[in-house]
């Protein structure tokens, strides 16, 4: 057994019975996590659970098969780069090609040996670990070189809101969760979440790309005497990505809140993402936005919700890294469960209560990025 292996995860997807048991046998005897689903549906719905390191699929399968589990698979932006292997009793050079136009690793034929099996499975796993660890190395030294931070030390001060956020990279490598506050003038401030999708270790760089972004649409808006809201701003940010193909095809969600502090409104926006929390007077609350990913359409379909803030009211912005972690069951955080936290807090200390509570909840093990930001209305 690799004393390294027990710390990767695989996902067959293979619907004849012997097979599968076979390849789970000597995948497991090896050290590796593994699951196994008897279809590309089964896979594709679980897939996102496991997330594993690598997936073994047959091409010849019910339902779904290997080459549109595969498609679906390239068609989700954090899904896309697992590597893949396909596992067949063919060998056919027009199933190989067909393979690997959609971006596969490796082919392996159901009858193999375990030992050729298992080179191979180590082979592309080593391989992936090594791009790894040289993309870490080189975002790591490129955020200490350009002194670029995606995240601020701390919030600003905004008179009479409490502004604060919690933020953990993953593995401690700058990754693409972003948040900024901007004051636009003595009375107004915006308060802006993003998150990179889908592009591994180089996440960072996108969200430097795209922090800055939105800080130009603002000043934009401002300079050209336009009534800023936060859905000029997303759709300011959204017509520049969708112009520059350097960026174009990289998914980004962000959430947006403009608050006034005049007018006690916050007006909120979001391009795919997460729903945003509001608690008021013991009730919370989800707002739900309809908008595109940025970048996808010139029309991305952008509105503002606007929030009547009253005293103690409390919003809540957030990332997929902390509903999608999971407990050493395998369970999920879920935002049911950060509502639950945020519902039995009684002593103010909403962000520390959060962070013991996610802690517990994971036992410490985080899978993504986390990131949330706070804000609370104090008179």
């Amino acid at each position: 057994m690799d004393s390294n292996s027990s710390k990767y995860k695989i996902l067959l997807v293979e619907d004849d019975e012997n097979i599968a048991k076979l390849f789970v046998y000597n995948l497991k005897k090896a050290g590796y996590i593994i699951e196994h689903r008897i279809n590309g549906k089964e896979g594709f719905d679980y897939v996102k659970t496991f997330m594993p390191d690598l997936i073994i699929s047959d091409i010849m399968m019910p339902d779904v098969d290997g080459f549109e589990f595969r498609r679906l698979l390239l068609s989700e932006p954090e899904l896309r780069s697992i590597p893949f292997i396909f596992l067949t009793a063919k060998g056919s050079e027009e199933d190989i090609l067909q393979g690997y136009d959609l971006e596969i690793q490796e082919y392996i034929i159901k009858t193999s040996s375990p030992k050729i099996v298992l080179a191979k499975v180590s082979a592309i796993i080593k391989t992936n670990e090594k791009e790894r660890l040289k993309a870490e190395s080189e975002v790591q030294k490129a955020a200490d070189s350009m002194s670029a931070k995606v995240v601020p030390d701390q919030p600003i001060l905004f008179d009479g809101f409490t502004l604060d956020h919690w933020h953990v990279p993953f593995q401690n490598i700058p990754g693409g969760d972003f948040i900024d506050y901007v004051k636009i003038d003595d009375k107004r401030v915006a308060i802006v979440l993003g998150d990179v999708m889908g592009k591994k270790w180089g996440a960072w760089y996108f969200a430097v790309a795209y922090a800055g972004y939105v800080r130009s649409a603002i000043r934009f808006a401002v300079q050209s005497g336009q009534i800023l809201s936060a859905h000029d701003i997303m759709s300011t940010v959204n017509e520049s990505i969708y112009k520059d193909e350097r960026i174009s095809e990289v998914f980004v969600t962000l959430s947006i809140v403009l608050i006034d502090r005049d007018t006690k409104i916050a007006s909120y926006c979001g391009a795919g993402d997460l729903p945003l929390i509001y608690s008021s007077g013991g009730e919370i609350k989800s707002y739900k936005s309809q908008g595109l990913l940025l970048g996808f359409n010139l029309e991305g379909g952008y509105e503002d919700i606007e929030i009547d803030l009253k005293q103690g009211d409390e919003i809540f912005l957030i990332t997929d890294g902390i509903i999608e972690s999971r407990n050493p069951e395998g369970k999920m955080f879920e935002i049911e469960g950060l509502k639950k936290t945020i519902s039995n807090n009684s002593d103010g200390k909403v962000i520390e209560n959060i962070k013991s509570k996610f802690d517990e909840f994971t036992n410490g093990k985080y899978e993504d990025d986390v990131s949330l930001i706070y804000i609370r209305t104090d008179c």
